[in-house]
């Protein structure tokens, strides 16, 4: 059954395939018949659209009539591709699209663009991979922002809660610590004290459960014969374990104790993970966005090249890459004989 003019609709006919088809059959004259519409209102406007040849569509539908005014579609050439609509391009228009861009030697500064903004390069040149080095790049920078300020959230969330629970308890001003002293209080219930005598004389922490009197323990088995038999005080031994202690043990103004708190030192242990993770996570982002940057030079510089070495065919000069084999090097491999018969 043929259409007649542009709103003639096909006859019913009989279907050619199996009857376990027909859905499928149903679904493809549907979108064939749609396409010839959308085909139609594009040349109405003067849109050159490609001819549609399918044995399918020619059974099932039939032949078309043009309306009256519009000329039969012709074959496309170059030039009418970019006049595709981009959601009727296949990726080979879009790589004449990009190759249409030109360049010469004055583009050098395409991979230096690439590596200020990735992808800068790529818009130069008309790729249109250049969106997915930027969009990269930004997905990149949010995460690093993201994840630091995710580190230092929990930073100051464990620095915090040392300030209110573990030191808490021990009087005068109390300054912030460094890293070393925060991991020291995830793994150490309390410091101990730094001075147990109250007169004069100076006695480190007996304690080992604390960080102090492991300190004092180190130092003793260190500089002393024996550890339980302390050297005459004074002595170079003595003197020694204590330099060392007065080194490594925590000052009055650092003390802290969980003794108390299990609970706190476990949200506390969690926190210092936590603010560990975020930072490391931040790390590796920058990392990644480096990566990025270098891909997208490395991708500008060579698709200059090639771009430039493709002008050669247009009598200009370039910077291709090129390489040259003698042919008695190819006459040798390709007559070389057998390794049985160099083997005898």
């Amino acid at each position: 059954m043929r259409a007649r003019g542009a709103n003639a609709r096909p006859a019913s006919v009989r279907p050619c395939v199996r009857p376990t088809t027909r859905p499928i059959a149903a679904v493809a004259v549907t979108i064939l018949a749609l396409s010839a519409m959308v085909s139609q209102s594009g040349r109405a406007q003067g849109v050159a659209a490609p001819e549609v040849d399918s044995p399918i569509a020619a059974q099932a539908v039939g032949p078309v009539a043009m309306p009256a005014g519009i000329a039969r579609p012709h074959s496309t050439t170059s030039m009418d591709a970019v006049a595709v609509p981009d959601r009727m391009t296949s990726g080979a228009i879009r790589a004449l699209v990009a190759t249409s861009q030109p360049v010469t030697h004055h583009d050098w500064w395409i991979p230096v663009a690439s590596a200020v903004v990735p992808g800068a390069g790529q818009a130069r040149l008309g790729q249109d991979r250049f969106v997915g080095y930027m969009a990269v790049e930004g997905f990149l920078a949010i995460r690093y922002l993201t994840d630091r300020r995710a580190g230092i959230d929990a930073r100051n969330a464990y620095r915090d809660m040392a300030l209110r629970v573990s030191r808490a308890g021990f009087p005068g001003p109390k300054p912030q610590g460094n890293f070393e002293y925060y991991e020291r209080m995830e793994h150490w219930i309390a410091s101990g004290v730094y001075d147990g005598d109250p007169g004069t004389d100076f006695a480190p922490e007996s304690d080992t459960t604390t960080f102090n009197g492991k300190m004092w323990s180190i130092a003793r088995t260190t500089f002393w014969s024996d550890p339980k038999t302390p050297p005459p005080i004074g002595s170079a031994p003595y003197e020694a374990a204590l330099r060392f202690y007065r080194q490594n043990a925590v000052t009055p103004e650092f003390e802290w104790s969980w003794r108390n708190a299990p609970l706190h030192q476990d949200v506390y242990r969690r926190n210092v993970r936590a603010s560990n993770d975020g930072f490391r996570h931040a790390a590796q982002d920058i990392g990644a966005v480096i990566a990025n940057h270098v891909l997208s030079t490395v991708d500008a510089y060579i698709s200059l090249r090639l771009r430039l070495g493709e002008s050669t065919d247009t009598g200009t000069s370039s910077l291709g890459i090129g390489a040259t084999l003698p042919f008695a090097t190819i006459d040798r491999i390709v007559n070389r004989p057998p390794r049985n018969d160099r083997t005898k």
